[in-house]
């Protein structure tokens, strides 16, 4: 990781189908049209999820799940220690402990390889060492989700059942993820390929300004 050796995971945020009552719907309704729950999900470099925090309404955009987050003690968010950080995408407020991509440069992966163009310019060649590195939460997702078909077609269940069966499944995850991941095709395909995504994990983020401070402490650890 020779931009990011301080690096710890990755950040990002994904949905689930939900079963929500029909006077609850309209805020779960999100960009796809369905009722989801939207969960934001922390992971360290070997795919285990380090922090989840699940069952937010699908309408809810990823920031301000993030900001809470940082702000609810209860929560008990992993904060990177002084001088380590974690990778977002270009969805996330950018501030300390937190990197996000150059904005109006070439990012996703697919981008780099449509077309042929090869990688120009540092802020180019940083987003795409950023994105090699952050599909890993990318794949950890594709993983979980193709694992448990109840992600797939969630049981008429409360909302905090339902909650609770993200947060079971991850933890799952994780168990085999480091306990009999050389056993499982899943994670087997991921090791044997590391640019492997499964389909279902991509999400697509709105991009987001930045105080000038910040911005120019994250161009620091860009190398800019």
């Amino acid at each position: 990781m020779p931009y990011f050796e301080n690096c710890i995971g990755a950040i990002d945020g994904t949905h689930i189908g939900a079963r929500v009552p029909p006077e609850l719907q309209a805020a779960y309704i999100g960009r796809h049209g369905t009722p989801t729950q939207n969960i934001m999900a922390v992971c360290d470099f070997n795919m285990c999820f380090t922090f989840v925090l699940a069952g937010w309404e699908g309408s809810t955009h990823d920031s301000r799940i993030f900001q809470r987050a940082l702000m609810e003690p209860s929560y008990h968010f992993p904060f990177p220690p002084t001088g380590k950080y974690y990778l977002v995408d270009a969805g996330y407020p950018l501030q300390r402990g937190f990197l996000k991509p150059y904005s109006e440069t070439r990012y996703h992966l697919p981008d780099f390889a449509r077309g042929n163009r090869p990688i120009q310019g540092r802020q180019e060649m940083f987003n795409h060492a950023h994105s090699s590195l952050r599909s890993v939460i990318e794949r950890a997702f594709g993983v979980w989700k193709k694992k448990w078909a109840i992600l797939r077609d969630m049981p008429q269940y409360s909302l905090a059942k339902q909650r609770d069966i993200v947060i079971a499944t991850m933890t799952l995850h994780n168990y085999i993820r480091r306990h009999a991941s050389r056993f499982d095709p899943d994670f087997m395909a991921c090791d044997d390929d590391e640019n492997l995504i499964f389909p279902e994990a991509h999400i697509i983020r709105e991009n987001h300004t930045s105080t000038s401070n910040i911005t120019l402490n994250a161009d620091r650890v860009r190398g800019a």
